[in-house]
């Protein structure tokens, strides 16, 4: 069965993008373990012709420097793997020469399963289970990232970029109007884009580092934002390169600033009354509301491997630099990990501030809701709320990729809700990463070590 329709079955904003003009291309796109866009463009007519397509599972298996991890299932057959598209992610791409829309497709075997290795479908069945008791997740994400100035030599140091005024980019601005207007019109194609897209943006602020800015986004379903973050990246770093800088989401890019996070509230829903479960009929929170945190308490530390998935996430968790590093938990408090915002009843919520903005969303948030869902199913309370300044508590999480996968592979109830057959992938590419950056020796290394031991 063709899809000639499936225009009229796509988001409005979609519709009026291709209203009165002659779409040229499709991009059939998947995020791979990254969250790097995976797939294929063909032209408009193809695709409406065309039901589905297909790519090797190998997709999955590749590492962010191209490398091919080994495959924890036995051998590297490479067989293809059945994608059909989810028309209500289609999307356009505002900033191509010609006119192109990008869908996001499911990922199945050729049975006719959700190929359980695909991040997507790993944030799926994470939200499958709270569907099975009764729960809808509700989640809002917090992107930051920091513009640079064009870097084209590995071996320099990433620098902030030039200003309206001819100066670079200053830190320690944070709030500061005048500092985001230094690359206004980064941000004005920023908001041209998403408008074409249809996305809508809950605020821009300039945070503290040179350069840097978040973006947050309204409140919803945890699979629609995943999917928004993962297009975001893409407009952003697009509307960067139009005014001669990049966008960057590494966790920490340039020595001596702080790091970009993607901040995650998370609320849970009941299904059949649509009231939030952290808060009880008279306002006040609920045993669910502790038992979420305490959750979080017990199963981050194995989840942080997919919140801080590179060697560069764990430059962020150092001391001084408005990261929290700690599993603590407080009421509008910024220096605990855990977070809970000031709310009225009905918005009561929990935001984990621990994730890093290089995280694939769909892993990110799928990570963090299974800690919650955990928690949710336990039952238990979590320690005193932290009243003080949690960045002087003692460290509770990994802070190397190696503690961090040996923890999530440890953890039965974190590969429980995963999926065993994901996790020992995810940890194969992850591994074979983190081998690849021991081979490299660093500037500091040379300059210290070469002639002094």
């Amino acid at each position: 069965m063709t899809h000639p329709d499936w225009i009229a079955r796509s988001p409005e904003a979609t519709q009026t993008y291709l209203k009165d003009i002659r779409l040229d291309e499709v991009e059939c796109i998947v995020a791979d373990i990254a969250g790097v866009a995976r797939g294929k463009a063909m032209p408009a007519s193809k695709f409406a012709r065309q039901e589905k397509f297909y790519l090797p599972n190998s997709i999955f298996l590749q590492t962010i420097t191209g490398e091919w991890a080994d495959n924890p299932h036995g051998a590297f057959t490479e067989p293809d793997m059945v994608l059909t598209p989810d028309f209500s992610t289609a999307t356009a791409a505002p900033w191509t020469a010609d006119y192109t829309v990008q869908v996001i497709h499911d990922v199945f075997d050729q049975k006719g399963e959700p190929v359980p290795i695909a991040p997507r479908n790993v944030l799926k069945h994470i939200v499958g289970l709270y569907q099975a008791k009764g729960w809808k997740p509700v989640v809002a994400p917090e992107m930051e990232f920091f513009l640079v100035a064009r870097n084209i030599d590995p071996n320099q140091p990433i620098i902030p970029p030039m200003g309206r005024t001819g100066r670079r980019a200053a830190a320690k601005q944070a709030y500061s109007m005048s500092a985001v207007d230094e690359y206004g019109k980064v941000i004005d194609d920023i908001y041209d884009f998403a408008e074409a897209q249809g996305f809508e943006i809950d605020g821009i602020l300039q945070e503290g580092g040179a350069g840097q800015v978040e973006i947050n986004l309204n409140h919803g379903d945890p699979i629609a934002l995943a999917d928004e973050i993962f297009f975001f990246k893409r407009l952003i770093r697009e509307a960067a390169l139009r005014h001669d800088c990049f966008a960057t989401f590494m966790a920490k890019p340039i020595e001596g600033e702080p790091g970009s996070a993607m901040h995650m509230h998370h609320s849970v829903t009941d299904i059949a009354t649509g009231r939030n479960i952290f808060s009880d009929e008279a306002g006040r929170e609920t045993p669910e509301f502790l038992h979420f945190i305490a959750g979080m308490q017990k199963h981050l530390p194995a989840a942080v491997a997919l919140l801080a998935p590179y060697v560069n996430s764990y430059r962020r968790y150092i001391p001084d630099f408005a990261a929290p590093i700690n599993l603590e938990w407080g009421r509008d408090n910024r220096t605990t990990g855990l977070r809970v915002p000031i709310s009225g009843p009905e918005a009561r919520r929990i935001e984990n501030r621990l994730a890093g903005m290089d995280c694939n969303p769909y892993l990110g948030i799928a990570a963090s809701l299974a800690c919650g869902y955990l928690g949710l199913l336990e039952a238990e309370n979590p320690r005193a709320e932290c009243l003080g300044d949690a960045y002087i508590s003692e460290d509770e999480l990994p802070l190397t990729l190696g503690d961090a996968l040996d923890l999530m592979v440890d953890s039965a109830p974190m590969r429980g809700v995963l999926g065993e057959e994901f996790v020992a992938v995810y940890e194969s590419v992850k591994r074979n990463e983190y081998k690849e950056f021991l081979q490299v020796i660093s500037p500091w290394e040379r300059e210290h070590l070469l002639l002094n031991v």
